[in-house]
């Protein structure tokens, strides 16, 4: 699957977001090494707490269905749909990816659009990770 593939895939379920509180709508398309294409949204609570951003519910909805092996995720976001400047995971969300991903190889593409993206390893964005080898 191509790039602008993956990003449209994100796009297109951006106005799915659940965000009255924030406004503003994160997607996310996750690409599994078999060529499934999982998404997700950011979906809020009044609590805040138990708000799940849209990388962590693409990786949760791929697990749950068996999947392990990743090669990439797309990441859009923008205040109330509006995808205006490129929007990195955060931390939390890092790490998730660093639970399944080799971060020397898998790649976290931020989008503002199907043409304008930058794309990194996630060892880029989480240098000295904490994986699952580190228990072992």
């Amino acid at each position: 699957m191509d790039r602008r593939e993956l990003i449209w895939a994100a796009i297109k379920v951006l106005p799915k977001a659940y965000v009255p509180y924030s406004h503003f709508h994160v997607a996310a398309a996750l690409l599994c090494r078999d060529q499934t294409v999982y998404t997700g949204i950011n979906i809020e609570n009044a609590a805040y707490t138990p708000t799940v951003c849209a990388e962590r519910s693409a990786f949760f909805r791929a697990v749950n269905d068996g999947k392990r092996e990743f090669e990439a995720i797309v990441v859009c976001g923008g205040k109330d749909g509006v995808l205006t400047d490129y929007c990195a995971p955060c931390g939390v969300c890092r790490q998730v990816m660093r639970e399944f991903c080799d971060p020397k190889t898998f790649r976290v593409i931020l989008a503002k659009s199907e043409e304008e993206y930058r794309e990194f390893m996630l060892e880029e964005l989480l240098p000295m990770g904490f994986g699952p080898e580190n228990l072992l």
